[in-house]
């Protein structure tokens, strides 16, 4: 079973003149009862933040937030003693657990585009703490899965995250295909950043979404330079 949701349909909201957001679930002003989660994927946030300016200090709890940087770089500041730059192509990882507070900066003289995600731990009551890696997921890595950030110790070189998750990034060639192997307990959602791709035989533009559930393949087939999230996530968990 696959919803297709368009680009049309995500929620913009600019509530001030240096941000520009496009919601995918209910965040901050906006409330839709039946779209507060796929999963434990409660937020995912497409923003774009102008040259200096960003969110000033603001606090957190149970909760995994990741950040990808697509363009730009971010200034992070805590309350864990973390202050660092975050640039295109890299992964970050809060576990906010028991409490923090942070803040994000465009400091740079060019727009800031980044995805930033949120999902409910997988246990609660954990120390805050936080991870960040290069892992320059925009090139290289042709027509292949490229896990960034995951639940699972098996795998290397990514970004460790305390949920039964895996965020992978895919850069598609036109006429790129991949087959990503699931299973009916488990979910996958996907979001299109650019080009065109086939999902299990349903067409998918730029800033459109799948959310995928009771398969077992999901079948992609660009047919244009295409770049994408996808994410493999439980179909059911604790305190959803």
């Amino acid at each position: 079973m696959l919803q297709h949701i368009p680009a049309a349909a995500r929620h913009h909201a600019s509530p001030v003149h240096w941000l520009s957001s496009h919601f995918l679930f209910s965040f901050a002003n906006y409330h839709d009862r039946h779209n507060m989660h796929f999963g434990p994927l409660r937020v995912f946030n497409d923003d774009v933040i102008a040259a200096k300016n960003g969110f000033p200090q603001h606090p957190h709890s149970e909760m995994e937030i990741v950040t990808l940087v697509l363009d730009g770089e971010i200034t992070h500041r805590d309350t864990m003693g973390n202050h660092t730059g975050i640039r295109a192509g890299e992964v970050q990882r809060m576990t906010a657990g028991t409490g923090l507070a942070h803040a994000e900066l465009n400091d740079g003289t060019q727009p800031l585009h980044l995805y930033q995600l949120w999902f409910l731990p997988g246990t609660r009551g954990l120390a805050p703490s936080y991870e960040q890696k290069d892992l320059a997921f925009l090139s290289g890595h042709r027509n292949e899965l490229r896990p960034l950030v995951t639940g699972q110790r098996v795998l290397e070189d990514v970004v460790f995250m305390n949920s039964n998750t895996t965020v992978y990034w895919a850069n598609l060639d036109a006429d790129g295909e991949i087959e990503f192997k699931t299973h009916g307990q488990r979910l996958t959602f996907i979001y299109v950043k650019q080009g065109a791709v086939l999902i299990n035989g349903t067409a998918l533009a730029a800033h459109d979404q799948a959310r995928i559930a009771q398969e077992d393949v999901v079948r992609l087939k660009a047919s244009a330079d295409t770049q994408l999230i996808l994410i493999d996530l439980p179909a059911e968990e604790a305190n959803y």
